[in-house]
């Protein structure tokens, strides 16, 4: 919570009128996003962000390239060694207090993939969450889903820019988001998936991804 917009809010004379204002707007974004959620095309990657339905525009070679690669280091990672725990990806919807996103990739672990359903379609806030940017989604990446990842808590958060081929990892740190890593070479290891640590590279070459999928 910002306390400094708290302070600021109750240092107003019309501080209730500015709440009522608020909480009426917040239902009517009640209601817009029950109606999201059985409108929306299953064929879109959409995602309902402070009131407003946000449809992705189609994203590039280079970035669907490193996501491909990405989730199936995951993928086999966690096969191999944590058959509990789920990975998830593009139309996975996380919904989260007021937003709902679709991470690129996302990890839960076993205490909170263990009840899902088959037919579940709305998922809790992920372990992990992974973001491959691109030009038309980097400011929602580094902003509100940046913010919104940190306020709920997810432990883990992946940047991954596939122009500079550049990984940033950030850490959970009381509750503030820690930069460990923003890298192009070198390995990145997990603080939620247990064991798993790969090579950087791995995520953008296809030699240097399938030398990483030998080593899992």
């Amino acid at each position: 919570m910002n306390e400094a917009l708290v302070s600021q809010v109750l240092a107003m004379p019309d501080a209730y009128l500015m709440l009522e204002k608020i909480k009426a707007a917040l239902e009517d974004e009640k209601i817009r996003r029950l109606k999201f959620y059985t409108d929306f095309d299953d064929h879109d990657k959409i995602e309902f962000i402070n009131g407003e339905v946000i449809i992705q525009s189609h994203v590039d070679f280079q970035t669907i390239r490193a996501s491909g690669r990405l989730l199936t280091l995951l993928g086999i990672a966690t096969m191999k060694h944590m058959s509990k725990t789920f990975v998830g990806f593009r139309r996975t919807m996380v919904a989260l207090t007021r937003n709902d996103y679709e991470p690129d990739i996302c990890f839960f672990g076993e205490e909170k993939s263990r009840d899902f359903t088959d037919d579940q379609t709305l998922f809790p806030a992920p372990d992990l969450a992974i973001e491959v940017i691109s030009d038309a989604t980097e400011h929602r990446d580094r902003g509100i889903k940046f913010q919104d990842y940190q306020a709920h808590r997810v432990e883990e958060y992946w940047i991954v820019d596939p122009q500079k081929q550049t990984l940033e990892q950030y850490h959970l740190v009381s509750s503030k988001y820690e930069l460990i890593l923003k890298a192009q070479t070198g390995d990145v290891k997990s603080f939620v998936i247990e064991g798993f640590q790969i090579p950087i590279r791995a995520i953008f070459d296809d030699a240097e991804n399938l030398k990483a999928i030998q080593n899992l």
